[in-house]
């Protein structure tokens, strides 16, 4: 079973690039998606986003559970914006062309419908690189690239520590699931939703408990090797910045600039069909 949201090891051009390259472009991609709300813009980064995954030789089910996860949380966030602000495309376009009027204050307009969907739209231009980065970036290259470019190598190795212990939960937690199973508790597909999901809080006080003793064998591990004594130390996995690495991130520039142009040339963040 694949580990999700984890690094996979694949010779593509995109794992080639440096850990450095990877995270200011994705910078300036998330910065480019999140102060814009022009639909052409949004679009036409979330078709350059897929291509950019499958360059990387990424397969959309080996993220399908994380994908399912975060349309969830984006379908909530949608309903929730509609419950609270249900005219907000009217206030924000000037206009209002109702198609359904539903109960009590509560309209389907085509103006709200156009901002919900540019709202949805923001997610998915970063979908597909956030995705990139995470799934093409080894943890120990990235923390070599974050003291490269100036972060503490005790915060970098942190941060690496953390994304590889991503796998090694979910390798306990189908660990302990199974255990469980030949106890007789149920977490099989046959079993109800709800009693599956009883049964699986169940589990999270031994994962709990596994991960502390992990935590302190690494603790322990780390202070035997004096980890933290010297200011400065070396990176088996630093990468050396290359043509193409430039080439990436003046491409994430280009696509910021293009998204601070069409706020000037739209006189706003909304750009405005109606």
């Amino acid at each position: 079973m694949t580990a999700i949201l984890s690094y996979i090891k694949k010779d593509s051009l995109i794992h080639k690039m440096a850990g450095t390259t990877k995270f200011f472009f994705f910078l300036l991609w998330s910065i480019a998606a999140m102060i814009t709300y022009d639909t052409r813009v949004l679009v036409g980064m979330f078709f350059c986003g897929c291509i950019l995954f499958k360059l990387a030789g990424l397969k959309w089910k080996e993220v399908r559970f994380a994908l399912v996860f975060m349309f969830v949380l984006m379908t909530i966030n949608l309903v929730g914006i509609y419950i609270f602000a249900p005219e907000q495309g009217v206030v924000i376009y000037g206009s209002r062309q109702v198609i359904a009027k539903l109960f009590w204050h509560y309209t389907v307009t085509i103006e709200q419908l156009f901002y919900l969907f540019n709202f949805f739209m923001k997610y998915m231009a970063v979908i597909p690189i956030a995705l990139l980065f995470i799934l093409t970036t080894n943890p120990s290259e990235f923390a070599a690239s974050l003291n490269q470019i100036g972060v503490s190598y005790r915060i970098s190795y942190s941060v690496a520590i953390a994304l590889r212990y991503i796998p090694d939960i979910q390798r306990d937690y189908r660990e302990i699931s199974q255990s469980a199973q030949a106890r007789g508790v149920e977490l099989g597909k046959e079993a109800k939703l709800r009693k599956r999901l009883k049964n699986s809080a169940a589990i999270l006080f031994p994962l709990v408990l596994s991960s502390i003793e992990r935590i302190e064998t690494i603790a322990n591990a780390m202070e035997l090797r004096g980890f933290g004594k010297y200011k400065k130390r070396t990176w088996i996995m630093r990468k050396k910045m290359e043509k193409r690495d430039y080439a990436a991130i003046a491409f994430g520039v280009v696509i910021l600039g293009i998204s601070l142009y069409m706020i000037f040339h739209n006189e706003g963040r909304f750009y405005n069909p109606f």
